[in-house]
């Protein structure tokens, strides 16, 4: 290791779980320079998954979901730059240059930014809403204290995370997906029609092949939810969940490679200039199992990348490739879903219940020419468990199958569909 290509002072640029794990990381493996953490908002560091879930139910507050130790910023060894957004990067001079005009200067940069949502042409007024920050998440609840219909827009996680939790509040719930099957984006037609039904029974209206046309404000403060088809819903809230779009309209002038993200190689190193690395939402990584960029939104990625950001760091002569198991959870209905791997339109899926101690357990399993390519498990930890190891050792679907097979109190998986 040579000790003069480690960076003195760190600077991290985004205040969520991305950017909070690489500085406490850093730390933790022993770096003693400075470590900058720069945040646009102004509001003590807070864990994002409860947004849509404990939060909006009024079970959690923002002083039940910190990112920072006990200790705080000293604790963590952090020195906080709040309130005041990254507006430019300049890797030339090696400076974050903030909203305020203030420049920041670095030894290395992380920038984890995360991404926007996007959302819809509405009225203007309160009564449509996204779901990315804390003072979201609060307005929501506010909105559905006073009670429904809501109609969500989008039948991607957050959208069905915002229904199970309104539903959980007692509220009448719409979700409206443009494409012909709701779920089936990320899940595909197969295990997207047992999360409907999981949906339906919980008292959910899901429409497919249901384009918004327009949002109409009422004088009352509620609205309606034109569709393209004619068809009118009345609501007091809508909350819109249609995916995000990576945050580097503030590096566009920078030289980094963008598209559709930070482009960065396998070690999460930005594409376009030295000392960049960029974790989570924003980040595109070169993936060398399938040879492409990808970029993953869920939790547990920028955590694993924020890790692997704070080793490289400090080890730039043991550099480590970002290889894991993508690996997702949602929870809805009382249901805890998880998912392993990556989904292919062509991928073959069987369905399997597995007997165990806490009764029967559903798992999909997607494969290609007997190859195991992901697993979508309802409500069974040790079969996730189980699942990303297979997938990170390269193992089979009958390899997979045996594994579930031995975690089972039944011999064998029976098939169910």
């Amino acid at each position: 290791m040579t000790a003069d290509r480690i960076p003195g002072r760190v600077v991290v640029v985004g205040s969520s779980v991305g950017g909070i794990r690489t500085g406490q990381a850093l730390r933790a493996a022993g770096h003693t320079g400075e470590v900058v953490l720069v945040g646009a908002e102004d509001v003590a560091p807070y864990d994002k998954p409860p947004l849509s879930k404990q939060v909006l139910v009024g079970d959690q507050s923002a002083g039940d979901i910190p990112l920072l130790g006990p200790g705080g910023w000293a604790g963590d060894g952090l020195t906080p730059v709040l309130g005041r957004a990254a507006a430019r990067l300049d890797p030339v001079g090696k400076q974050v240059i903030l909203s305020d005009g203030e420049p920041v200067a670095y030894d290395a940069v992380v920038l984890a930014t995360g991404a926007h949502p996007r959302s819809i042409p509405a009225p203007e007024g309160s009564l449509v809403r996204t779901v990315r920050e804390l003072r979201d998440s609060e307005a929501i609840r506010a909105q559905f204290s006073r009670g429904g219909p809501v109609v969500v827009v989008g039948s991607g996680f957050i959208g069905a995370e915002v229904a199970s939790s309104a539903r959980q509040l007692g509220l009448e719930v719409t979700i409206v997906e443009a494409l012909p099957e709701p779920f089936a984006r990320a899940l595909g037609s197969e295990v997207a029609a047992r999360i409907g039904r999981l949906h339906a029974d919980a008292g959910v209206s899901v429409l497919g092949s249901a384009a918004v046309a327009r949002v109409e404000s009422l004088a009352d403060g509620t609205g309606v939810v034109h569709l393209a088809d004619g068809r009118r819903l009345p609501a007091a809230t809508v909350v819109v969940g249609i995916g995000v779009v990576p945050a580097t309209r503030w590096l566009e002038d920078s030289g980094l490679d963008l598209d559709r993200g930070v482009l960065t190689d396998e070690y999460c190193r930005a594409s376009g200039a030295p000392d960049v690395y960029a974790v989570g939402d924003v980040a595109r990584w070169f993936d060398v199992r399938s040879g492409e960029h990808r970029l993953v939104e869920h939790w547990t990625n920028a955590v694993e990348q924020a890790n692997l950001v704070a080793h490289n760091l400090l080890h730039p002569d043991e550099l480590r490739p970002h290889v894991k198991a993508p690996y997702f959870w949602s929870d809805q209905h009382g249901l805890k879903i998880q998912m392993v791997g990556r989904i292919h339109p062509d991928d073959r899926v069987s369905f399997l219940r597995c007997t165990t101690s806490a009764g029967e357990k559903d798992v999909a399993l997607y494969s290609r020419d007997g190859g195991f390519s992901a697993a979508v498990v309802l409500g069974w930890p040790r079969a996730v468990v189980a699942c990303r190891q297979a997938w990170e050792r390269g193992e089979d679907l009958a390899q997979v199958t045996g594994r579930l097979s031995a975690l089972a109190t039944a011999a064998t998986p029976v098939p169910v569909g």
